[in-house]
C-alpha cells in the first residue's frame, strides 16, 4: 500500500525510465501552478498530489497488458480528464502511446493542451468536446475518474468499445456499491480491484 508522498514518487519511479518520471514531475509542477488560477483539485490534497493523483493514475497500468500500450495500438481514451489525471499522467508516462483526453469545460480543455504541448506529448490529443457529440472510434482502453455513474458512463462510452477495450474506473470507497447495483450481465463484465493508495478505495476494471 502507498501510504505516503516518497512512496508515492518511488512507485511512479520504478514504473518508468528517468525522462518519463521527469515529464510526471514537470506535470505535477504545471497542475499545482494552475491550481492557484482554477479550483483542478483540491486544496488539501496538493501536499499528497503524488498519492492521491500521480501514483493513483499509474496504477491503472497494472492491470493493462504492457505489450497492448504501444505507437500502434487504439488510443487510450480518458473521460473527463479535467485536472489531467488519469488520462494526461498516462501521456506522460507513455509518450509513445496514442491517448485522448476528453473535456468540454474551456478552461480545463485549455489547460490540458498547454500540459500537452508544454510536455511535447505528440500522441495525446484533447477533446474539448462533449463525449456523446464525438464521433465514435474504437479504442484500446476506457478510463474515467469522476465522470459519471457507472451505468451512465457505460452507456456513454458503448459506441467506442470493442470486445478488446478495457475499462479501468477509480471510483473510489463507491467501488464495490456501484458495481453491484449493476444488472447481472454487467456484473459478470467488471470486478473490483483495491487501489494501492487508499485502503478504502476499489477500481471497477472489466473481466
Amino acid at each position: 500500500m502507498i501510504e505516503t508522498e516518497v512512496q508515492a514518487r518511488a512507485y511512479v519511479k520504478s514504473m518508468v525510465g528517468e525522462a518519463a518520471f521527469e515529464r510526471v514531475e514537470r506535470l505535477t509542477a504545471l497542475l499545482l501552478a494552475e491550481n492557484q488560477r482554477q479550483n483542478l483539485i483540491s486544496k488539501a490534497s496538493e501536499s499528497q498530489i503524488w498519492q492521491r493523483h500521480m501514483a493513483d493514475s499509474a496504477q491503472l497500468l497494472e492491470h493493462v497488458p504492457r505489450e497492448t500500450l504501444n505507437a500502434t495500438s487504439d488510443p487510450w481514451l480518458d473521460l473527463g480528464t479535467g485536472a489531467g489525471p488519469p488520462g494526461l499522467v498516462i501521456a506522460a508516462l507513455l509518450p509513445d502511446l496514442p491517448v485522448c483526453l476528453v473535456e468540454s469545460r474551456g478552461r480545463r480543455v485549455e489547460f490540458l493542451q498547454s500540459c500537452v504541448d508544454e510536455l511535447g506529448l505528440s500522441q495525446c490529443r484533447v477533446i474539448g468536446d462533449r463525449l456523446e457529440r464525438i464521433e465514435p472510434f474504437p479504442v484500446n482502453v476506457i478510463s474515467a475518474r469522476a465522470f459519471a455513474p457507472l451505468d451512465k458512463l457505460l452507456r456513454l462510452s458503448a459506441p467506442f468499445s470493442t470486445g478488446a477495450t478495457r475499462y479501468l474506473l477509480p471510483k473510489g470507497r463507491s467501488a464495490a456499491h456501484e458495481l453491484k447495483q449493476q444488472k447481472k450481465p454487467i456484473r459478470a463484465m467488471f470486478h473490483v480491484e483495491q487501489s494501492l493508495t487508499d485502503r478504502e478505495a476499489g477500481i471497477i476494471v472489466s473481466t
